[in-house]
């Protein structure tokens, strides 16, 4: 029987395709943009028919209508990274929250998490019968991998992405075909804060780096830095319109990466329609599974490599807090810790930590003496390298508590550095 056979014979509509859902299955969602909103606006007409079937996903770019209170009774879900669409019911104890490192998911899967189904969202297939996951490859690839029953929306607008990134039809258990656009992320969201951080981070980056250059607005303000280098590579979980554009002016070639020299290499990328464009069948560009993009061995064989992410507040010590507001859960580890140890051990790599120096219209300082009660570390004093704000750069590897707290307190806003000078000195720290 030829691939095209066996595709015709999967397809279905939606209805038929989602009654292999059974009460008490755990399920996986598509991540990214890649979320198949087809079939999780029928999962939630099956509704009354479901009881206790677990949800469980990363970040998604899409709504989450299994989320609402109005379906608890049958659904709940399992956020491996808590994006606005579920905090609320992660916050209101409406659903849960596992903390794990990018790189390590796919392993649950295949080990504590196992999957009975997976929602995915795939391009048609090409002359051989394999379907490309697109713009996300990251965790759904090794979702579909281990499930036991595979659910998958063939969009004609998913890009076809290269690397580590195809199934073949005969792997799929139902086939639902759809027609609707990717969802595009907001672009130029920099303020001149944003963008001061931006220019501090773009002066300690090499030419012939390897950077690791997600989304929002200070990787934005990054890229939008860097014009003037050469020979920038990238190797990085997630990215955005600002590669295209460097790729496009000539400054990213990838050509003095170490490890897949000529590549950029991701996960999985958000953006808009032109990202979308630019990435289809470009050759240019490897989307792997996050236990390779995020294994920090791999990260650390690119020399230079550029590690940036960011954190809601950071104390004296060097502590980072990434993924909460006290003991409110926010948002979750993701590849912060991953990259960090990546680029810390690699030859000439700068370890970066990223913020502006205060929050609700310079009413709170984000270098604080003492995290908030409750809040978690992300990045441990012992990993952080680098500290960035609009005010300058801390340098805290191989310094002492009474040197760290020094360093932050000089790149804090002004407004709050007599005061954290104070609360040091009560401290011990100076």
């Amino acid at each position: 029987m030829s691939w095209r056979e066996i595709y015709r014979q999967k397809v279905t509509d939606v209805d038929t395709a989602l009654q292999a859902i059974q009460s008490g299955d755990r399920i996986y969602v598509g991540g990214g943009a890649g979320v198949p909103k087809t079939l999780c606006s029928g999962l939630v007409r099956r509704a009354p028919e479901l009881r206790n079937v677990e949800v469980a996903h990363i970040l998604t770019f899409a709504d989450a209508p299994y989320a609402d209170p109005q379906y608890q009774e049958s659904f709940r879900v399992n956020a491996l990274f808590i994006g606005p669409n579920v905090r609320s019911a992660v916050q209101e104890g409406r659903a849960d929250f596992t903390p794990v490192f990018l790189s390590e998911i796919p392993r649950l899967f295949r080990t504590i998490l196992p999957l009975d189904v997976a929602l995915i969202s795939l391009t048609p297939p090409d002359a051989h019968g394999f379907c490309s996951f697109g713009v996300e490859v990251g965790t759904t690839k090794p979702a579909a991998e281990v499930a036991r029953i595979v659910i998958a929306e063939i969009n004609p607008r998913m890009p076809r992405t290269l690397g580590n990134a195809f199934i073949h039809v005969s792997r799929l258990t139902h086939i639902v075909e759809v027609d609707y656009p990717l969802p595009e992320a907001p672009q130029g969201g920099s303020s001149p804060e944003h963008m001061k951080v931006g220019e501090h981070i773009a002066g300690m980056i090499p030419d012939e780096a390897t950077l690791q250059a997600g989304i929002g607005s200070i990787p934005d303000a990054v890229l939008r830095n860097l014009t003037n280098h050469r020979h920038l590579g990238v190797h990085t979980e997630l990215f955005s319109d600002g590669v295209m554009d460097l790729v496009n002016a000539g400054v990213i070639t990838c050509e003095r990466k170490n490890f897949h020299q000529g590549k950029i290499i991701s996960g999985f990328l958000f953006g808009s329609q032109a990202l979308y464009d630019f990435v289809y069948n470009n050759p240019l560009l490897e989307l792997h599974p996050t236990d390779y993009v995020n294994d920090p061995f791999n990260i650390a064989q690119n020399d230079r490599m550029v590690a940036i992410n960011s954190a809601l507040q950071v104390d004296l010590t060097g502590q980072v807090n990434a993924d909460s507001i006290g003991p409110r859960l926010y948002s979750g580890v993701g590849g912060q810790l991953d990259f960090i140890r990546g680029a810390s051990r690699s030859k000439g790599g700068l370890p970066i930590i990223a913020l502006v120096s205060t929050a609700r219209d310079e009413t709170i300082s984000r270098i604080v003496p003492v995290l908030y009660e409750g809040a978690g570390v992300v990045t441990t004093r012992n990993d952080v390298h680098y500290v960035v704000t609009e005010y300058g750069v801390a340098s805290l590897y191989g310094r002492s508590v009474r040197q760290r707290a020094r360093e932050l307190i000089n790149v804090a806003h002004p407004k709050f550095r007599e005061e954290l000078t104070a609360e040091a000195r009560k401290l011990g720290y100076l």
